[in-house]
């Protein structure tokens, strides 16, 4: 990576000056607007805007630092400008993004009009990425650049992908519907109902955010820029020859992982579960299937039916005369 000496303009000196030499650029420090605030920028103001960045919370920083890691992009509000690049602010600090990191400015080497694209960038929103960082000397550092190669890499990638690949990647965040995975620039979804061939309440329950995985591609949607993801789809699935495994008349034993009003769902195996109906629990009548059983519990039943067009297998403990699996 490029260290800051090596691009920032000698108007702005890594050292303690740093802040006050973007903010307050000689000849040009009329050109620095605030859209909220829209002033020139005098000594007291700078003196001001390094006092807010000294007690900067070290939880800002931080994050930032942690942002920076992942190399997540920022949406961020450009503030002002000087012949450098342009200032944009997030969370109480004012970053730098020097003007050979924004991929919207134009190669003119006319002084002047580059000072006059600059200024047009006040007031706008520029997608960057953090590149360097140092909290001592209240340094913050982004790029525009950055996150046009990413954009590239992105859609390289989507370009690339076609349903039945299987890539590694990293879970980056989880939501009751499904994990989003981190494919090297692009993010696909693995919804819940992809995680397990087994019930999932939860993606929690299956991953953790961060976690490393080799993931099969679903789908691939180019004009929307997603991709489907699956994990169960490089495990076996279990209803497939079923019928070889398991025969009507066989005894099973099993874990009861539902309970409902019409009766109980127990794990037969792996993403193979049967069902328990009120009718099968036990002889005589049951006024709820909680009465008889729960979940957790270890059961012994009798395989009553097997459907495995439809996934569905009906299990019976009234028929045992031992419906409890010992151990």
């Amino acid at each position: 990576m490029e260290t800051v000496a090596e691009w920032i303009p000698g108007d702005a000196p890594p050292d303690e000056g740093y802040w006050r030499a973007l903010l307050g650029d000689g000849e040009n420090s009329e050109a620095f607007s605030a859209s909220e605030e829209a002033s020139p920028v005098t000594e007291r103001e700078v003196s001001a805007a390094e006092t807010e960045e000294s007690v900067v919370s070290d939880a800002v920083w931080r994050e930032a630092c942690a942002l920076m890691e992942r190399q997540e992009p920022l949406e961020l509000p450009v503030i002002g400008c000087n012949r450098g690049g342009v200032l944009v602010g997030w969370n109480g600090l004012r970053g730098f993004v020097p003007a050979s990191h924004l991929a919207s400015l134009s190669s003119s080497t006319d002084e002047a009009e580059r000072l006059e694209e600059l200024q047009h960038l006040v007031g706008s929103r520029l997608r960057l990425k953090i590149i360097e960082l140092d909290p001592d000397q209240s340094r913050f550092v982004l790029s525009e650049r950055a996150t046009s190669s990413d954009e590239d890499r992105r859609q390289a990638l989507l370009d690339r992908l076609s349903p039945g690949d299987v890539c590694q990647g990293r879970v980056t965040n989880l939501c009751s519907f499904g994990a989003f995975v981190d494919l090297g620039g692009l993010e696909g979804l693995i919804h819940v109902s992809e995680l397990s061939w087994g019930r999932v309440d939860h993606p929690q329950d299956v991953l953790a955010s961060g976690q490393p995985v080799e993931v099969y591609v679903i789908n691939v949607d180019r004009s929307r820029g997603r991709v489907g993801l699956s994990l169960k789809r490089l495990q076996p699935d279990p209803w497939q020859f079923v019928e070889e495994r398991y025969q009507v008349g066989q005894i099973v034993d099993g874990v009861v992982t539902h309970v409902v009003d019409f009766g109980a769902f127990a794990r037969v195996e792996e993403g193979l579960e049967g069902l328990i109906h009120v009718s099968e629990l036990a002889d005589g009548g049951v006024s709820h299937p909680r009465s008889v059983i729960n979940v957790g519990d270890l059961v012994r039943a009798l395989i009553i039916n097997i459907d495995s067009e439809r996934r569905r297998m009906g299990l019976s403990l009234r028929q045992l005369d031992e419906p409890y699996a010992t151990g």
